[in-house]
């Protein structure tokens, strides 16, 4: 090859040359094959300075670290670790001319024609012709224009840059984000350098196609930065399928899959009280450890609100803030709100700190103001305010707290001002486990119409259990002792009432089992049952605790799991008398290859000697709480798809059925699930409960490739009414979902006697590219359907690397 002014190189052509410092992985050598035509070209290494050594592979070692070359030494080396190796200070990269033809002039400039390349380290200039000035290091490229840098592609007519600090100009170009698939077209792109780029006039989108997008963003000014991946459109408008649905001034969104601040998808619904109702949320990532999220909404019948979440997280704390603010209600004509913060901080040493505080400003706000992603069904009339201190350290664990309560329902739920608990525990000291709860607290509350004062209460406790492989029997004794102070007695008080008394209640059980395996062979296929009997015996006397005020006491459920504790009630201010026994037995079907259990089937059964006489309030009647019954429950696994679970319980005092669930669930693969159950509680009338017999129904299931459908029935055959139903739809393309839902609700917390329902349609849009977070409505599909699967898109994640060129 010569150089001289107006000479042309000779016909020989001459293979291109590898001159720079990154190595392919084999995964790339289709890519790299692609974008490298294996064919003659003239090619010139104007500059070879400061060239780095490649660094020792950290994985691979002696041949197997070594690039393997394609053909002979002019050719690209394929490497089993792709590397980049940076340019230390003072170094410059060296710069490569390659062509079908060129001419020069000596030191001073050179002109290729014909798949014309400029490459300077990870920056390549490609056009029909080239024209590179060396003395000012600038280049110029005409016709079929393609600048790559950094992993970003620009396309047009003309290019001018400057070479070694990667900046210039491309007129009228197209541009392609290598990482995350984003494309657009402008008339004019300035490149600052290699990471930074101002696209005027121009578009933007993330949508795979050669037509017109699903969607795109068209600005005024596009700062697109891949150094931070970030971009900024100026006068920004989004278009979705030719329709303009958003105007901006300003707008910021990602360009890889990290978090970024700016606007999240909005979402949209409609409900028969509130109306129209829209939520744009502003997300701002202010640190890796905390972020912030505001949400301006519009709901057309009360007014404008906004909704705060703050969410935060350090090596030793965590927390979050939530907040719901609308300054005037046109409904109501009431300011409402709504605020919730918990944290928790691990101080160390055993000591760890939390907060947990709720407060509205009214009874229905939680779900008049519920956001379009919140399940109605079931809202809380109770609010916590509470703040403890908790210490754990081995057999000890110790809470101080205190604790109010925000209600709005007719319950007295008493508050704890303050309470300590202290707990200790020690296991096999001797073949003994032994331990004691100690609490004292205060209980008070607004009303003056109950019972308050104090109480401390001290439950020690030792067992004798002794384990064999086939069996076991455990004796344990127990003492109930409660102090009560009272400083109030309330409205009506029992006759004679006292008020500083205590109450002492010892408590003997034995409980014992055993257990014996078999293999049997069902359906072709080896399993091991077991046989699990099991007794259980409770004597505790009778004692009068009729002047004890009911702070925290309830009366248990008659289930599985309740019926082998040694109290019928949960809480300190009742100990049932009790001299009864639980016989249960129980079978299960292991899988012996796996391990898994595949069925399981118990019986139960408890009989009293005697009728209890301690009752939740001093006026209860006995008759109810013979608690003789029997309880069937079973559960199967077949395969990784089918399970079913049910339980019965029958009162055999009474001969009649108090409770019955069952249920199943059918998933053959993601994205398909079936649910199925039945719910039945009898009428109780000494504790007030409403019968309850309901079916409920939830699914997901895909329609074609693209759409899913989401439902759920809760239907109510005592009342003969629909509780709560959905019916949602989800389309998801390879750049943008859409997901819209119709839900029927019922608001349990309305003042009147029978619930109040309503109706609300939700939709949510998300653009890929935009935002990957989701605002509420899978949420929404997921607390519906158990076993919910988010429809996936399927996109692999790409380095800049991809396509190389």
């Amino acid at each position: 090859m010569t150089r001289g002014t107006g000479r042309r190189a000779s016909a020989a052509r001459v293979r291109r040359i590898l001159l720079t410092s990154l190595v392919i992985s084999p995964a790339l050598i289709r890519d790299v094959m692609r974008g490298f035509r294996l064919k003659p070209l003239i090619s010139l290494l104007i500059a070879v300075p400061g060239f780095a050594p490649p660094h020792a592979f950290a994985q691979l070692s002696d041949a197997a670290a070594q690039p393997a070359s394609l053909g002979d030494n002019w050719a690209l080396r394929v490497d089993p670790q792709l590397q980049e190796h940076p340019l230390q200070g003072g170094q410059k990269g060296a710069t490569a001319a390659l062509g079908d033809t060129m001419t020069s002039t000596a030191d001073t400039d050179l002109a290729l024609h014909g798949n014309a390349e400029l490459r300077r380290y990870e920056s390549v200039v490609k056009g029909d012709a080239l024209h590179y000035f060396e003395d000012t290091d600038t280049a110029d490229a005409y016709g079929h224009v393609d600048i790559t840098q950094s992993g970003v592609s620009f396309f047009g007519p003309y290019a001018h840059m400057l070479v070694e600090a990667q900046q210039g100009y491309i007129s009228t170009p197209r541009y392609h984000f290598v990482v995350n698939g984003g494309w657009g077209s402008a008339t004019r792109a300035d490149l600052v350098d290699n990471e930074r780029a101002v696209l005027h006039n121009g578009t933007y989108t993330t949508c795979q196609c050669s037509g017109e997008p699903a969607w795109y963003l068209r600005a005024s000014q596009f700062d697109m930065d891949s150094g931070t991946d970030t971009g900024v459109a100026h006068n920004a408008v989004l278009v979705f399928q030719g329709l303009p649905i958003f105007a901006s001034p300003w707008l910021s969104f990602p360009l890889s899959s990290d978090r970024r601040s700016g606007i999240l998808p909005p979402t949209f619904s409609f409900s028969s009280t509130g109306g129209f109702d829209l939520s744009v949320p502003i997300y701002f990532n202010l640190a890796p450890n905390y972020d912030l999220t505001l949400t301006p909404r519009i709901i057309s019948r009360r007014g404008d609100l906004m909704t705060a979440d703050y969410h935060y997280l350090g090596s030793d704390y965590s927390g979050e803030f939530s907040a719901l603010f609308l300054p005037h209600d046109a409904l109501t004509n009431t300011q409402r709100y709504d605020i919730a913060i918990k944290h928790d901080w691990n101080i160390g040493s055993g000591f760890s700190a939390y907060v947990n505080y709720n407060r509205v400003s009214d009874a229905n706000v939680t779900t008049d103001l519920t956001s379009s992603g919140q399940y109605l069904l079931g809202s809380t009339t109770l609010y916590d305010q509470e703040a403890g201190l908790r210490y754990a350290n081995g057999p000890w664990s110790v809470l101080l707290r205190e604790q109010h309560w925000q209600q709005y329902s007719g319950d007295t739920i008493y508050n704890r001002e303050p309470q300590l608990n202290v707990k200790y525990a020690r296991y096999n000291v001797d073949g003994l486990d032994f331990g004691a709860e100690a609490d004292a607290s205060r209980f008070t509350m607004s009303s003056g119409d109950v019972a308050q004062g104090n109480r401390f209460v001290f439950n020690p406790y030792v067992a004798l259990p002794i384990v064999r492989p086939s069996w076991y029997i455990t004796p344990k004794v127990q003492w109930h002792f409660a102090s009560y102070d009272l400083s109030s007695l309330g409205s009506d008080p029992i006759a004679g009432q006292p008020r500083n008394f205590s109450v002492n209640v010892p408590t003997v059980s034995l409980d014992s089992g055993m257990t014996f395996e078999r293999s049997v062979t069902l359906f072709g296929r080896s399993y091991i049952q077991t046989l699990e009997p099991r007794l259980f015996y409770v004597y505790t006397p009778y004692r009068n605790q009729n002047f004890a005020p009911i702070f925290d006491t309830a009366e248990s459920d008659f289930g599985l799991a309740e019926i082998f504790t040694t109290n019928s009630f949960v809480g300190n201010d009742r100990i049932a008398d009790a001299n009864r026994i639980t016989a249960a037995i129980t079978t299960r079907f292991i899988d012996a290859q796996t391990g898994s259990e595949a069925a399981r089937f118990v019986l139960a059964q408890q009989y009293n000697f005697t009728t209890p006489r301690v009752t939740l309030l001093a006026d209860g009647s006995t008759t109810d709480l013979t608690r003789t019954g029997v309880i069937e429950g079973s559960s199967l696994n077949i395969g990784s798809a089918f399970k079913a679970e049910q339980a019965i319980e029958y009162n055999e005092a009474k001969s009649y059925l108090s409770h019955t669930s069952t249920g199943f669930s059918w998933a053959p693969a993601p994205g398909q699930v079936i649910n199925m159950a039945y719910r039945y509680t009898r009428a109780d009338a000494s504790v007030d409960n409403e019968p309850v017999s309901q079916f409920i129904i939830s699914g997901q299931w895909p329609l074609t490739r693209h759409l899913s459908s989401v439902a759920r029935v809760n239907y109510d055959m005592h009342l003969h009414r629909l509780i709560a139903g959905l019916l949602g739809f989800q389309y998801s393309a390879d750049c943008w979902s859409l997901g819209i839902a119709f839900e029927k609700y019922t608001n349990e917390t309305s003042s009147t006697t029978v619930p109040s329902t309503g109706s609300r349609v939700l939709m949510q849009l998300e653009l890929r590219g935009l935002s990957k977070v989701d605002n509420g409505m899978l949420n929404q599909f997921k607390d519906s359907v158990p076993g919910y699967t988010p429809v996936s898109n399927n996109i692999t994640p790409l380095s800049r690397f991809t396509d190389y060129q």
